[in-house]
């Protein structure tokens, strides 16, 4: 029999400061199925630095998944698997009793958004390349059948990073304000919502949506937003079941970085991140830095975070103000 759990969960383990922020948490993270994925490091991260309970979510990697609660039981943590497809609404809600009988009777207070998709890549708003010889009307099948693949990769992503995180904040905070339970929330995006990469559009604008999750949830809680502290991390090139084939090509992520973060270096700064007071962390939106490391030239590295911030002025357009339209009294 294949196993699909390959990593070393001894790099997971990390200094006891590190796991203040998931000390007997009860932790959900969203697309923690896949192996060497970053779902899947942020479950061991939680597990073995002191989660009470870890809820491990899948929606197709079923295999990899139950190896992954099979690896963390093994390590004496209360784990169990989530099967569910989270832009699905109804399957969605269908998680909610099981998940809370599963955590004792009480909803998670550590909630990570995660997901493990992004597009194969294509040319946003260009056409494709013609090919010598091809006939007309081969060209506009082709073209066509590519315009829909490449949306429907884009769309898959949107759903996901967009609804499926929607639909998780929806759920899950309303069961903290419910319970009177505090929870975090963690979204998960990329630097490239800021800095947008090449052939990945679904994936760069769906980013950017969860960049402003943190304080569309909080204005809409009201009096009850001192029992949530959401905020979101941007992180560069790790290096996953997605991002392998890059790994050796500096041209793709040489910009951010020297070189890829491995899952285990991620979680450890995930960590670092978690274990801050709230009132440092709420509704911010954290970068991961990956730098060479001070007076050193053999490829180490050092790994800070940085505060985002997304300044918007709003600046009257002088042809509108020149002249504005006007309008008498509502009849």
């Amino acid at each position: 029999m294949t196993v699909a759990f390959t990593v070393d969960t001894d790099k997971f383990r990390f200094d006891p400061a590190l796991g203040a922020g998931v000390k007997d948490k009860r932790v959900l993270i969203s697309g923690a199925g896949k192996d060497g994925g970053m779902g899947q490091a942020f479950a061991l991260a939680a597990g073995l630095n002191g989660a009470s309970h870890v809820a491990v979510h899948f929606h197709r990697s079923y295999d990899d998944a139950l190896d992954l609660v099979d690896a963390l039981r093994d390590q004496g943590v209360n784990a169990f698997p989530v099967q569910a497809d989270v832009t699905n609404l109804s399957d969605l809600w269908a998680t909610r009793s099981y998940i809370i009988e599963h955590m004792g009777g009480l909803p998670p207070n550590l909630v990570i958004c995660n997901s493990g998709l992004t597009e194969s890549g294509y040319s946003f708003g260009r056409a494709l390349r013609e090919v010598e010889g091809e006939s007309q009307a081969k060209r506009r099948a082709r073209v066509r059948q590519a315009f829909v693949d490449n949306l429907s990769d884009s769309r898959l992503v949107l759903d996901t990073k967009i609804d499926g995180f929607l639909g998780m904040t929806h759920l899950w905070s309303g069961e903290a304000v419910y319970h009177q339970e505090p929870v975090r929330f963690v979204y998960v995006s990329s630097r490239q919502a800021i800095d947008p990469g090449m052939s990945v559009p679904g994936y760069v604008i769906a980013n950017w949506a969860v960049l402003r999750l943190p304080q569309t949830l909080k204005v809409n809680l009201g009096r009850n937003a001192e029992l949530v502290t959401p905020f979101s991390v941007l992180y560069p090139f790790v290096r996953t079941g997605m991002t392998g084939e890059y790994a050796e090509n500096p041209k793709v992520f040489g910009r951010w970085q020297p070189r890829m973060l491995e899952t285990h270096e991620a979680a450890e700064a995930f960590l670092q991140a978690l274990a801050r007071p709230n009132e440092e962390v709420d509704g911010a939106m954290l970068e991961v830095m990956v730098d060479p490391a001070e007076g050193k030239d053999d490829g180490s590295i050092e790994v800070t975070w940085r505060n985002v911030q997304l300044n918007i002025e709003e600046i009257p357009a002088e042809w509108s103000a020149a002249q504005p339209l006007k309008y008498g009294p509502a009849q």
